[in-house]
């Protein structure tokens, strides 16, 4: 079981962002690793912040993780060897698939559908 909790706070310009959280706020800096597809993730950094027991995690996203299919980054406290999070990236013919592109397109469908039956509505007056 890991001392710290891990918070995603945000996502931009490729890069993750989380805050860790101490359950005890005079502990050490955590010690975090992350990987993708079983291979470590460089680039991440841990910074502390104003307030003891709180650090931010940045994590950039490589670019040969985007693309088609879904590329799942763990995120581990490396001495607790415990897992603090995740996130998934999803793009391409995966997404396809996903409920949310389904969603968008009927959308759209009806959309489509209520301007062609106002436009009916208008002809047949």
């Amino acid at each position: 079981m890991s001392a710290f909790d891990l918070t995603k706070t945000r996502f931009r310009e490729g890069v993750w962002e989380g805050l860790l959280t101490s359950s005890d706020p005079d502990g050490p800096q955590p010690e975090i690793t992350v990987s993708l597809a079983d291979r470590p993730v460089r680039g991440v950094a841990i910074t502390a912040t104003s307030k003891p027991g709180r650090w931010v995690l940045e994590i950039p996203v490589p670019a040969e993780a985007v693309g088609d299919g879904v590329q799942t980054f763990v995120i581990r406290d490396a001495i607790a060897e415990s897992v603090l999070g995740s996130f998934t990236l999803i793009a391409g013919e995966a997404l396809g698939d996903d409920i949310r592109a389904e969603m968008d397109l009927l959308r759209a469908e009806l959309d489509m559908l209520k301007r062609a039956f106002r436009r009916h509505c208008l002809e047949t007056m």
